[in-house]
Formats: structure tokens, sequence, C-alpha cells
């Protein structure tokens, strides 16, 4: 089972609003550490459920290397506002349009990262408009819709969502889930995990969860489409997975000509299962790669992680 997300903010790091054409959006953002040359930017987008804390065991390693890396709520995610109810406003290639505001308000070209829908929502933005991305990381994130187990969960927090509260539907998941899953613990700083993963669950969207949940469950394949554009790719994801089977995923580089880690010792969330091992062969990509994606050569940089 992957390890909870910490709420406790990185050191050096700085929460705020980032203002783009398309509105504001929360961020925690750590610039590259002192005395460290600096390497280039990351923008890097949580998966379903997920939220910008996802990446707080990165942050810290990558200034290290010299990245600076933003991670951000999508909209209706945690503390970045969206509508309640409208399901439109959370159409893929809203959020996609989102991920272009960004990166021009953090400051193209940057290198993109997308963790499980994250990845999927990375790629549509990508296939939009490559040119403000230096390259793309799909961690834990298929070629196409979620397994069929995951489907099922999926449906049942849909369906759920239609006639519950998102109070009664927290209380719910806690009531089903196995001890070894409620009982993880306390994290640095003496907060109970459990209280800042209910706090964020509270305050994401319904609609946003109702109409994200649905991609998952439909989308298509635009692997031949990502693998036309001149951009390095690099597909991570820890040994695990039962969101989308590791053999889906090694297939899914193979298509792409990507670079692919498989981070031992993690399962869906890598970044916060192994976040040393995961956040070595980050910068190791992105070490390759300083040039803007979109015209770099990226056959000559192809390899296993």
């Amino acid at each position: 089972m992957s390890r909870p997300p910490t709420f406790v903010p990185p050191p050096g790091s700085r929460a705020y609003s980032l203002s783009t054409a398309r509105g504001e959006f929360a961020v925690v953002d750590a610039p590259a550490a002192d005395g460290v040359e600096p390497r280039g930017v990351a923008l890097l987008l949580p998966g379903f459920t997920g939220s910008k804390e996802d990446f707080n065991p990165l942050h810290v390693p990558l200034a290290r290397r010299g990245y600076r890396t933003v991670a951000v709520d999508g909209r209706g995610q945690y503390e970045s506002d969206g509508p309640q109810d409208d399901e439109s406003a959370y159409a893929q290639e809203e959020l996609a349009r989102d991920v272009l505001a960004q990166a021009a308000a953090v400051g193209a070209p940057v290198h993109l990262l997308g963790h499980s829908l994250g990845g999927q929502i990375a790629r549509a933005a990508v296939l939009l408009d490559p040119e403000p991305f230096r390259s793309l990381t799909l961690m834990s994130s298929g070629p196409a819709q979620i397994s069929e187990s995951q489907q099922q969960r999926v449906k049942l927090l849909r369906d759920a969502l239609t006639v519950m509260t998102m109070a009664e539907v927290w209380d719910a998941i806690q009531a089903m889930e196995t001890p070894e899953e409620t009982d993880t613990g306390e994290l640095d700083g003496g907060l109970d995990d459990r209280e800042d993963l209910r706090r964020r669950w509270l305050r994401t969207k319904p609609a946003q969860l109702i109409a994200t949940g649905r991609q998952l469950c439909s989308e298509p394949d635009r692997v031949a489409e990502l693998a036309a554009l001149p951009l390095p790719f690099h597909v991570l994801s820890g040994a695990l997975d039962d969101t989308w089977p590791v053999a889906l995923l090694d297939e899914m580089a193979l298509r792409l000509r990507a670079r692919r880690t498989v981070v031992e010792g993690a399962e869906h969330s890598p970044n916060t299962d192994q976040p040393l091992a995961t956040a070595r062969a980050l910068a190791g990509f992105w070490d390759a790669h300083p040039s803007r994606g979109a015209h770099a050569d990226r056959d000559a940089h192809q390899g296993r992680g």
C-alpha cells in the first residue's frame, strides 16, 4: 500500500496562489538549493483525489539537483477553487488549458510531470501545445482507461457523490477500509495525517471528482499521437501498480521510445513510497534534456532508468 503524503511544507518552499490567465491555482513552489547551479523548472500535476502535497517529499532532493519544482492543485482540487456542481468546467480540455496557463505563469519552458490522472491531463496539454514544455514524465499513468477493478471503485465513488455529501462519502470510505489501510500513524510535525487527508477531501469539489473519474474510466489510447511529437518522454512507475499493470506501462514506454524507470519498493505513488529514488530518476532524465523539448533531438537521449 502506498504511503500517504505529508502535509508539512518542505524546507525552503513557499505555498501561495499562482495567478494565471485562467485564474488562481494553489501551489507549493520550491527553488533550487542555495549554492547549486539552477538547471530548470518542473511543473508537477497530482492524481485523482490527490493534491500538490503528494509531491512534498520530492522538493528537497530535486532542489539539491538544481531544479525548481512547482506542484499545483488543479481546478477544484483541494486549495484551488472551482465550481461545486458544474462538471463541464472539469472537461479534460479545460484542465489541459489550465496547465498551459500554469506553465506560462511559472515561466515556460518547463519539464512537465503528471501522476496518474495528472499524467493524462499533462498528455492532453502537450497534445494541445508542446512548445511550453522541455519534456513530459508520465508517473504511474497509463495509455488509456484504468484497470477494470479500479473502474469499479471509481464508479462506486461517482454514484455515491450524486446522492451523498463529501463528508458522508468520507465516512463511508473509512468504514469500508481495512485496519491496515486506516492505521497510517502520524507524520512529521505531529500532524494526524487522517485529519489532513479528510480536510483535503472535504475541500475538493464533487463535480471535479465525478468528471475526472469518468475520464479515467473512458480515456482513449492516445499514445500514437503523443509519440509523433518531438518531445522527450519518461515513463516512471513503482514495481507494483493495480491502476495500470506495470507490463502495460512497459509497452507504452516502448511505443513512446521513452526512458523507462521502475522504482523498486514502490507502488502507485513512487513519489511518496520511494521519494529519493524517484527524485534521482527524475533529475537524471531532466539533466539529459536541458534544451527546449519541442526542438530537442529526442532519439539521442533514450534509454532505461
